[in-house]
């Protein structure tokens, strides 16, 4: 089928009812039977309660019962929805699935309402979009000799049926392959899952191998080509020329596909500022809204990197029109951002722009900049092409120094939870100079030229949200809330236990900001720093204007200058330029002066429209139409792909290490065991409870930590232990781990009295 629910729902409006023939028009279906799947489609939705059939058409029908979410399973047949709306997750019964599968976009309703230590239950009603329509699997022959494909995902709680032609393939005893499984047919009713095998792949062929692997789990190795198109020539008239100022252009990736980045500028000012110029490549400028490039584009809506290669979000030909290069003039979109001595921003005015960059700043350059003595006369070759920039440098580092110490003041998160130094992640390694999905930054070497770049990109996201925002013009606006109290103070509990002193509010209540920095001074730094990661709520984009916390901001923030990463940026870039290009500075033709659009000096002094409706259309149509929801839903699966790299990389890292004996320390303290991690990968493995053969261990909750009734040797979060590697499943990124015990009986626990009951207590057999 051409198109889901989801698709469908994206086109209707609660308000207005849409004729069938443009529903058909929208979702591109052409032909009689596409056309009667839609007619089959809309009744059910009709019962539901979802859609309402007017005279006119469809409308989409709000119903406060039936709750939007995502399915969340596990291998242990645990399911919940994970609501879009942010609410309480919802526990769904296998038996009330439906057969929903593992990441399934769902319609639930609740069936029992939560209690104080129990989650609401309820039943999915409707599934919106499939997330697995191929998967990678292991044929197994059964008893009556059919072959059936078992998903190498064990939250995927079922098996493929393959169809006749399938029934001699030749199974796979050695484990030396998995096959990609394509779904003909997902359950419904007493039918189960039908699919055929579209092709093998090796498990042991290399790193283009396992490439192949991640593509293909995530169905981006068959991704449709992106439509032929002629670029827009940006507009001549009205772009401000910089061509005099210095413009550095920051390099962090090295890959041949990575995307261009912004380029920077910075002035001195009287009175002992700055002016501090982010030049953004100009891509929304280049794609028509609405082309059928344009809608290629939504439909990517990032870029992703696999380590050392990139699926880029932009077509090679917009990638070369829009690149910033040295030497060469390029059109931008830039801002000038005019800061207090103190980093504050005071004043920021955007413009289109032509810029002349200078140089290329690499790591290297800024890496003996910082080696360089103070006097001295000779010019590392580092530096070289940067001699006459070297002032200009320092200014940079001292000005991205005092944004960054602003904005850690104003909530944001840096935590020093780098990727693992393995060659094969490569670009994965250096994060972007933008505000992740994550609701917290990686702490970057001063020596990161994407380190300055980031501290420009987030105030420049700030200064267009403000100015979006006071005009009320239709953005994406990216929003970052506050943790949640309550599981701050879960983390706040798990660093009493290990005697961390801790500063809490008069409520009694714990700060991230401030959880961050006593977790650094301790030697339990990282794990603890893992547990408060995973308590931050995540960015989200949405229509309104928010506060953003990972990016200090508390009003509004909207990205707009890495539009090869993010197709919300490219959006955001293309409303800027239409309001700069088109904007109406004055009430009537009469007034003889107006205000500068381009300047925050015009907030509060308009009361007319800037853009007439038939220039705001398309923006306020596409909101309409769910945009921001699905580049959440888009920058998710990123997120979900780029983790899968990691954890393949290091797993295969581990694989030559079984059998052997090496140092890790605990990351994690659970009921049915710990974790550890093991540098330098960080990969991290299971000791399963039934391995600690020298003791009864029970888990304390209250505690976390698992202590032996015995011996009361004690396993807590931060720990360093031996364990032994004994299995890698690197298809399943799972590893086997067994903790070595030293021959002492090991350190006694401190019980402070009477021992407390445990939650669960497990017998080693």
């Amino acid at each position: 089928m051409k198109f889901t629910v989801a698709d469908l729902l994206d086109q209707l409006s609660s308000s207005d009812a849409l004729p069938l023939a443009r529903l058909e028009k929208a979702l591109g279906l052409t032909t009689k039977t596409e056309k009667a799947l839609l007619a089959i489609s809309v009744q059910p939705l009709i019962r539901l309660g979802v859609l309402e059939e007017e005279e006119g058409g469809l409308r989409r029908q709000e119903n406060p019962e039936l709750i939007a979410a995502r399915l969340r399973c596990s291998s242990k047949g645990f399911c919940f929805a994970l609501r879009d709306d942010g609410g309480e997750d919802i526990y769904i019964r296998d038996h009330q699935l439906n057969h929903a599968w593992n990441g399934d976009r769902v319609l639930v309703r609740v069936t029992r309402e939560g209690g104080r230590r129990r989650s609401p239950e309820g039943a999915v009603q409707c599934i919106l979009a499939r997330k697995t329509r191929s998967l990678l699997a292991q044929l197994e022959r059964r008893d009556d000799d059919a072959v059936v494909a078992v998903p190498l995902d064990d939250r995927l709680l079922t098996t493929i049926a393959l169809g006749a032609t399938e029934a001699a393939e030749e199974v796979d005893e050695a484990g030396d392959s998995v096959v990609e499984v394509a779904i003909d047919r997902f359950p419904v009713g007493q039918f189960g899952a039908l699919g055929h095998v579209a092709r093998r792949l090796p498990v042991r062929g290399g790193q283009e191998a396992d490439r192949d692997l991640l593509l293909t789990k995530h169905h981006l190795h068959d991704q449709p080509a992106a439509p032929r198109a002629t670029l827009k020539s940006p507009e001549a008239k009205g772009r401000t020329d910089l061509t005099a100022l210095t413009v550095l252009l920051p390099v962090g990736w090295q890959a041949a596909e990575a995307p261009p980045l912004p380029g920077l500028s910075l002035e001195r000012l009287e009175g002992g500022g700055w002016r501090l110029w982010v030049h953004a490549p100009t891509v929304g400028e280049r794609v028509p809204a609405g082309s059928s490039l344009d809608t290629w584009l939504a439909q990517q809506g990032e870029a992703i990197c696999s380590g050392n290669q990139w699926l880029p979000l932009l077509t090679p030909a917009l990638t070369k029109a829009a690149a910033l290069l040295p030497g060469e003039k390029g059109e931008a979109v830039s801002v000038a951002l005019d800061l207090a001595a103190d980093g504050s921003l005071e004043h920021f005015r955007f413009c289109p722009s032509t810029v002349l960059p200078t140089a290329q700043l690499d790591a290297a350059a800024l890496t003996a900049l910082a080696e360089r003595k103070p006097r001295a006369r000779t010019v590392p070759a580092a530096l070289k092409p940067l001699k006459d920039q070297l002032g200009l440098l320092e200014d940079l580092q001292t000005v991205a120094a005092l944004l960054r110490s602003r904005r850690l003041a104003g909530g944001s998160l840096d935590l020093d939870l780098a990727l693992p130094a393995i060659d094969s992640l490569a670009d994965l390694r250096i994060p972007a100079p933008d505000a992740p999905r994550d609701g917290w930054l990686v702490q970057l070497d001063p020596g990161q030229p994407l380190g300055l770049l980031r501290e420009a990109v987030l105030l420049a996201g700030r200064a267009l949200g403000r100015h979006l925002a006071a005009l009320q013009l239709p953005g994406l606006f990216a929003a970052q809330p506050t943790p949640d109290p309550e599981a701050l103070n879960e983390v706040a509990k798990s660093a009493l236990s290990l005697e961390i002193p801790l500063e809490l509010s008069p409520e009694g209540n714990a700060d991230a900001a401030e959880l961050a920095a006593a977790f650094a001074a301790t030697d339990r730094s990282r794990p603890l720093q893992q547990q408060l990661r995973d308590a931050l709520r995540a960015v989200e984009l949405g229509d309104q204007p928010q506060p953003h916390a990972l990016a200090g901001e508390e009003q509004a923030y909207a990205p707009w200058c890495c539009a090869a990463l993010h197709y919300a940026d490219l959006w955001n870039q293309r409303l800027l330029l239409t309001l700069l290009s088109e904007g109406k500075d004055r009430p009537s033709v009469r007034h003889k002066s107006g205000v500068d659009l381009a300047s925050d000096s015009c907030h509060g002094t308009t009361d007319w429209s800037l853009l007439t409706a038939a220039q705001l259309a398309p923006f306020k149509e596409d909101r309409a139409h769910g945009l921001a929801k699905r580049l959440n839903g888009r920058s998710r699966f990123v997120q979900d792909v780029q983790a899968d790299v990691v954890a393949m990389a290091q797993a295969r890292y581990a694989e030559p290490l079984v059998g052997q004996t090496l140092p890790g320390v605990i990351s994690g303290v659970q009921s049915y065991g710990f974790f550890v991690e093991v540098p330098p990968s960080q990969v991290e493995g299971l000791v399963h409870v039934s391995s600690l053969k020298d003791d009864w261990y029970e888990y304390r909750s209250r505690q976390n930590r698992l202590v032996g009734r015995k011996g009361r040797r004690t396993y807590m979060v931060g720990d360093s232990v031996a364990v032994e590697i004994q299995k890698v499943d690197a298809l399943r990124h799972q590893i086997d781990l067994a903790v070595i015990q030293p021959d002492d009986g090991g350190p006694a626990a401190e019980d402070g009295g009477e021992a407390e009951e445990s939650d669960l207590a497990l017998t080693t057999a």
